[in-house]
């Protein structure tokens, strides 16, 4: 379609031409000829092709030519001073007497009415030009409105996706997940205290089901609360190889200190992971500015974690927090039997400390089959 626009343009110009040749000088015959073949490839040029004009529009009373330019510079442009400039050129051009040394027998007060009627004669493409660049950038404009709109609708959806989950996992979180705490540690309790062996036996079986569960719906609770898009994918679950990468992308200046060893149980790893990241987040929101410390530590029956964090060295916001974060650790730790403690130091600052017994990873065991 564009290529029979443009022979279309280009055999009007030439007819154009060939209606108003009055001088058979080569020069001007190759000038007028020239700027009807440039018209071709004026959307690629349209400043060079307008210039290629003006000449033709000099030596002939041209209408096709100034017409095309004016319009493909004024399409594609938009220094509104260039615009005048060539406006006045082009008008300039075919107002003009040629030869020039014909010029002062004309009338000089017909000349410039003439270069009236021209001048609004060059406005006419310009302003169309102008009025079809805004035009394609105001459907632009509305099409990137209606893409925001889109994309504004779908975070609208998600979010009350995401609301709806938080509630469905808080729901679970202060119904279940109590119930269940309460299980574990009741079942510890009379797994010390039982007297025979097949009470200890079933209470310790209670024990370490009720954590698994715990476990298991902590990370339903997690997955539920995820924000994410169309597929949410199963993260995976940190471990102590990820402490490293936490206490760097905290933001606070922290150091690591210490090592466990490699074969700690995958609760007692995520228990002390979910510590430190709990720990790190209150020294964030609580202690702005302040440093903290991170150290690992285990001896032959237990294993640990501190977090010690400095005073804050600018104002603390007063921010909102009911302490459920401190309270789902100490209720880790007690699934564990171990022991969670939190205060403030002498220097000023708040210390963490998690103490749980050291338990290695189980080996995997066959399973008897009915």
């Amino acid at each position: 379609m564009a290529r029979f626009l443009d022979a279309l343009v280009v055999g009007i110009s030439a007819f154009d031409l060939w209606l108003n040749i009055d001088s058979d000088h080569p020069v001007e015959v190759g000038c007028g000829i020239l700027a009807c073949a440039a018209l071709a490839v004026r959307r690629r040029f349209p400043r060079t092709v307008f210039l290629l004009g003006v000449p033709a529009t000099l030596f002939f009373s041209l209408m096709a030519v100034p017409f095309a330019t004016l319009y493909t510079l004024a399409r594609h442009a938009r220094n509104r001073l260039l615009l005048a400039g060539c406006t006045l050129l082009s008008a300039t051009a075919d107002s003009l007497v040629w030869p020039l040394s014909h010029y002062a027998q004309e009338n000089l007060a017909g000349s410039v009415v003439d270069f009236g009627y021209l001048l609004a004669a060059a406005v006419s493409p310009v302003f169309l030009g102008q009025l079809v660049q805004a035009h394609h950038d105001l459907a632009l404009r509305l099409a990137d409105i209606e893409e925001a709109r889109d994309h504004e609708r779908q975070l609208h959806a998600q979010n009350m996706l995401a609301r709806e989950r938080a509630q469905l996992a808080r729901e679970m979180h202060d119904v279940v997940s109590h119930q269940v705490s309460l299980i574990a540690v009741q079942a510890g309790a009379l797994q010390v205290s039982a007297a025979d062996r097949a009470t200890t036996d079933a209470a310790r079986t209670i024990r370490q089901l009720s954590v698994t569960t715990l476990d298991e719906l902590r990370h339903m609770v997690t997955l539920l609360r995820m924000s994410g898009g169309d597929t949410a994918q199963l993260s995976p679950q940190p471990t102590l190889a990820d402490l490293r990468r936490l206490v760097d992308g905290s933001g606070l200046d922290s150091s690591l200190e210490g090592e466990l060893p490699a074969d700690v149980a995958a609760t007692a790893q995520r228990t002390l992971y979910r510590t430190v990241q709990e720990a790190l987040t209150n020294v964030r929101k609580h202690a702005p500015g302040a440093t903290a410390t991170v150290r690992l530590w285990h001896d032959e029956h237990h294993l640990g974690v501190t977090v010690t964090n400095s005073p804050p060295t600018r104002a603390t916001l007063p921010l909102p927090g009911a302490h459920h974060g401190l309270v789902g650790l100490r209720e880790r730790a007690d699934i564990l039997r171990g022991r969670f403690e939190s205060g403030p130091t002498p220097e000023g600052g708040f210390e963490v400390r998690l103490t749980i017994p050291y338990e290695a990873e189980p080996t995997a065991r066959p399973t008897a089959e009915a």
